[in-house]
């Protein structure tokens, strides 16, 4: 147990490749640990944070939108490459999007991992999350977890950038890799009797059809038990990693790429 009145669990490992799989982890008690129908909110800095939690959890993974509540499915290498991508505010028309309430309820033997901050930074902040989490149903169990590497220059924050990357990994000896966990987290702005599910909503009888499924980035568009969820998940994701929570969103990422790029050419 880390620091912190013991609310988190702490993990530093180092290894010449990749990841060590078989790490502490596997000694803690199982209900501080991510089972089968809970959620992973990871940070999401670097195509290794889903190698990781593959390794470990084996977790059906997700991409999410900062303007839609519903999630992408997408397997291990779509995941890895997401991290190389230029961030979108809104999904394809033809993706094939989900809740995570109905994705729990098809493979319930299995644990969801979602990036809420929908695109990957450079470890220093925690960005406003999408509205994914608040679809989850209550009964399950929301870890955040903290990923964090020592050097930092394995982090691709900007896409595009998969050869520097490769260097970056190849051309040190080792890289570490720390992981915390922080304690539970329930989507209380789920009634508990509200056993039927209307995929894609979240339980809100003041809310039009439209806002229960996109919601503008940063909060905008949840009510206040919402906020009050994915700040929980935010905050602890802050604490975990030792940074604050910052206003940049999706769109302001996606302009500073926009004219880092122009500048670059």
């Amino acid at each position: 147990m880390g620091s912190e009145k013991g609310a988190y669990n702490r993990e530093s490992l180092c290894s010449d490749s990749l990841i060590d799989p078989f790490s502490s982890l596997a000694k803690q008690h199982k209900e501080r640990l991510p089972q089968p129908s809970s959620i992973i909110a990871s940070s999401f800095t670097s195509p290794i944070d889903a190698l990781y939690l593959a390794a470990i959890f084996d977790p059906i993974f997700i991409i999410s939108y900062p303007s839609s509540r519903l999630v992408r499915p997408v397997s291990l290498l779509r995941a890895v490459l997401h991290a190389f991508e230029a961030p979108r505010e809104q999904p394809s028309a033809s993706s094939n999007l989900i809740d995570l309430e109905s994705l729990i309820q098809q493979h319930p033997n299995r644990v969801i991992a979602v990036f809420p901050e929908c695109t990957t930074t450079n470890g220093r902040g925690i960005l406003p999350f999408s509205g994914s989490l608040v679809t989850a149903p209550r009964s399950s169990k929301i870890f955040p977890i903290s990923l964090r590497y020592t050097p930092a220059d394995i982090t691709t924050p900007l896409p595009g950038t998969f050869f520097s990357f490769l260097w970056n990994l190849n051309s040190k000896p080792t890289h570490c890799i720390r992981v915390r966990i922080a304690e539970s987290v329930h989507n209380t702005s789920r009634a508990p009797s509200d056993s039927t599910h209307n995929p894609g909503s979240v339980h809100d009888d003041t809310a039009s059809s439209t806002d229960t499924l996109l919601g503008s980035e940063g909060g905008d568009g949840f009510n206040a038990a919402e906020n009050l969820v994915l700040n929980k998940v935010s905050e602890a994701l802050a604490r975990l990693g030792r940074v604050k929570r910052v206003g940049l969103r999706v769109k302001d990422k996606m302009a500073f790429i926009d004219t880092w790029t122009k500048r670059h050419r």
